[in-house]
């Protein structure tokens, strides 16, 4: 039997496809190793605020566990019921407080209960450094615990020919929302020469209709010249990492970024916009080129510069393997995660 008893409360279905929900399958795939079990509890995708009706038998289901922690998706729908618990309570912070691409009024309400529920907790760790000044003043007791960035143990061996007969293989994974930036991204792209790039766009386009409608459009503008993989396993994204060139993702609000961590650990230059939490893993010039957030313009240069300068690309994409040796691993992730907990148990 485990010795660690942990209920992690998240909303919905545990195996979606983002960086928070595979930060929570990471350390419940790890758990054992490191003394422990990790359960999920979800609250139901209901639309905002009614999933905090559901607050009062999630918390019920966490009884006997050694501890709760609370996925900052559901802060503002656990914290009216967190008095119940009889167990100590962690926040597993991945988005400051207010949440992510939510309308004004909504985020005025989630900010306030975002605030409200994380007084009431015994600690809160944080996914990434950026967000440490965004809880400043939320809670006394504080941690980072970034994700790890390796992607799989092994690589799907098949070796796939990106480039496409063009000079260089631009790749980036993730899901088809808003504030990703991929249809800033296409615009950029659409303005290079025909045979200076072939982009590659790996992950779940299905999440934003409305949005999904609007790349696919401009898709079919620019043509072949970009495909489309939807969502893969996770031994053929390492592989697409390993056969690209160059990653580039113009997200406008990552709270970590795994994807660049990964993207470097290969031996990748990264492009980007000057937001979120990539400055905080990458130097521009260094590892990679990041701009200012909206300058398509800029965005399109780097992107040319790097499809044109075979030597700029081999010595950023060095530098961003060095930097990546410096961050942690999966398993390095769990051993902080856990062996805090047991500290603050």
């Amino acid at each position: 039997m485990a010795e660690l008893d942990v209920a992690l409360a998240t909303l919905g279905d545990p195996e979606t496809q983002t960086g928070g929900y595979l930060y929570h399958r990471r350390l419940r795939d790890a758990a054992r190793r490191h003394g422990a079990e990790v359960r999920f509890l979800s609250f139901p995708h209901r639309p905002f605020p009614l999933p905090a009706l559901y607050g009062r038998s999630v918390i019920a289901r966490a009884a006997g566990a050694d501890v709760i922690v609370i996925d900052s998706i559901v802060a503002a729908f656990a914290g009216p019921w967190l008095k119940r618990a009889a167990q100590p309570i962690i926040g597993m912070v991945h988005q400051g407080p207010g949440g992510i691409g939510h309308g004004v009024l909504r985020t005025l309400l989630q900010t306030w209960l975002d605030r409200r529920a994380y007084s009431r907790m015994n600690a809160l760790f944080l996914a990434s450094e950026s967000l440490v000044l965004e809880m400043k003043g939320v809670h006394h007791r504080v941690l980072v615990i970034p994700p790890g960035c390796d992607v799989a143990t092994e690589a799907d061996p098949e070796i796939m020919d990106l480039r496409r007969g063009r000079d260089v293989a631009l790749l980036c994974v993730g899901n088809w929302l808003p504030h990703k930036g991929i249809d800033e991204l296409l615009d950029a792209f659409a303005s290079l020469p025909e045979t200076a790039a072939t982009l590659h766009l790996v992950g779940d386009q299905n999440v934003d209709p409305r949005y999904r409608a609007a790349v696919w459009d401009r898709v079919r503008e620019i043509g072949k010249r970009v495909e489309i993989h939807g969502l893969v396993p996770k031994e053929r994204v390492a592989a697409f990492y390993r056969d690209a060139d160059v990653f580039v993702m113009p997200s406008r609000r990552e709270t970590y970024g795994t994807v660049y961590g990964e993207a470097m650990a290969a031996g990748l230059p990264v492009v980007g916009w000057r937001a979120g939490n990539l400055p905080w893993l990458a130097e521009h010039g260094r590892e990679g080129l990041i701009v200012e957030p909206g300058d398509i313009e800029a965005l399109a240069q780097a992107l040319l510069s790097l499809s044109r300068d075979k030597a700029l690309r081999a010595s950023m994409g060095r530098a961003a393997s060095r930097r990546a040796a410096g961050l942690p691993t999966w398993e390095e992730t769990a051993d902080r995660f856990f062996g805090e907990l047991q500290k603050l148990l």
